[in-house]
């Protein structure tokens, strides 16, 4: 019976490595950082981690998932309900509901299946969703979980919004979903207008922070502190996974009642294990440092900016961008992947992102900034950029 389904994968598979599409995986033997060492023995500067604080290998988050490993053990073999929840576990949620101004927090094994698991226990056929064309697709799945009606408005386009915003009207509850920011073009969403719009058309909003926590606002606490909205938002979700600390969790923060639903009647959260007591300890110390001081989203700020502007000025076609992520627009999918090819023979570890990762004709290099680089790191991404940029002629 699977003969003759395996010729079919064994050419399709084909097909995608004759297009230039087929995705390698680069194996790492160090710990996540700045500058990283693959099998292959080489050193390179790492620009393509989520890893923006620069945490994680950071030795205190380290010393307490240690500590947490001897005193709560390695796993909790249970889900939450039935006897999977630890007292870190407790804690850490309440230390993500304070860091963002919300009233309680529900954690998960990813931010996938946070957004996999908010919407279908809170909105029935009824109700209505209006999301961004651009929204992660652990958003867009979740929301086919859902009976609620769809309407999908243009990327950060407002006047989008609120034609889909006037159609819903028919619908009793409405709630406006967008990614804080865009992972793949680094904007951040336009949430001051969404807020308007929302009290204009009697909706609420859930903003996923995966890319925007740590990241974007004076402290890094994301979109709603950038645009002075903190607290003022039904839901966040987001991820323990990038600028957090880099290991794995997601958590879900927002009005008490939402999040008491969801513990009951959240599939994700309800039948998937608990996160590993060591994982909410490095998350409680992390939000510990975080709130103790500004020092490492002042450097990623830092980092960010001058990287952007010495990128633009050697000529790259650059997205605009409020977050660390730096999208260097090539279009053309070989094109991606031979530049990062190239790159990483330079020493410059990045990724080519093209179709279907991104839409057919929007191939590029997605770099991205952390706390950790150092300015002598900046120098010599950016003198590899131009050097291959030339060689290719993507600059003159």
């Amino acid at each position: 019976m699977y003969k003759d389904y395996q010729e079919h994968l064994v050419q399709v598979l084909s097909e995608i490595r004759e297009a230039g599409l087929y995705k390698n995986e680069r194996v790492i033997t160090s710990p996540q950082g700045a500058e990283i060492t693959l099998d292959t023995g080489q050193k390179v500067l790492n620009f393509c981690a989520n890893n923006y604080l620069g945490l994680s290998a950071n030795r205190k988050l380290v010393k307490a998932a240690k500590e947490a490993l001897e005193t709560h053990g390695y796993g909790m073999s249970s889900v939450r309900f039935i006897c999977g929840t630890g007292d870190l576990h407790k804690e850490l949620e309440q230390k993500l509901a304070e860091f963002f101004g919300m009233e309680d927090t529900i954690l998960y094994a990813a931010c996938f299946d946070a957004n996999g698991g908010v919407f279908e226990p809170l909105l029935t056929e009824e109700d209505a969703i209006i999301s961004d064309s651009l929204n992660h697709a652990s958003i867009i799945d979740g929301v086919r979980l859902c009976k609620a009606q769809r309407y999908r408005y243009a990327n950060a386009d407002m006047n989008d919004l609120e034609k889909k915003l006037k159609e819903a009207q028919a619908q009793r509850f409405r709630l406006i979903v967008t990614d804080g920011v865009f992972s793949m073009d680094g904007n951040v969403a336009p949430l001051d207008r969404i807020h308007e719009l929302a009290g204009k058309y009697n909706a609420m909003i859930m903003v996923d922070e995966s890319h925007s926590a740590g990241v974007v606002g004076e402290t890094g606490r994301g979109v709603t502190e950038l645009y002075n909205l903190k607290g003022k938002i039904e839901i966040i979700t987001g991820t323990l996974g990038k600028a957090f600390g880099g290991a794995i969790g997601g958590f879900t923060t927002g009005k008490k009642e939402i999040i008491e639903m969801l513990r009951q009647r959240s599939r994700p959260y309800l039948f998937s294990n608990s996160i590993p007591p060591l994982v909410a300890a490095a998350g409680i110390k992390m939000i510990e440092m975080m709130t103790e001081t500004n020092e490492l989203q002042d450097k990623l700020h830092f980092n960010t900016k001058y990287f952007m502007e010495k990128m633009m000025k050697a000529g790259f076609d650059i997205k605009p961008t409020q977050s660390a992520i730096c999208a260097v627009m090539l279009y053309d999918a070989k094109l991606s992947q031979e530049m990062a090819s190239l790159l990483l023979d330079e020493g410059i570890y990045v990724i080519g992102f093209y179709f279907p990762v991104v839409p057919k004709g929007q191939a590029r290099i997605r770099v991205q900034l952390s706390a950790a680089h150092e300015q002598e790191h900046l120098d010599k991404a950016i003198a590899a950029f131009e050097k291959i940029g030339r060689e290719l002629k993507v600059i003159k």
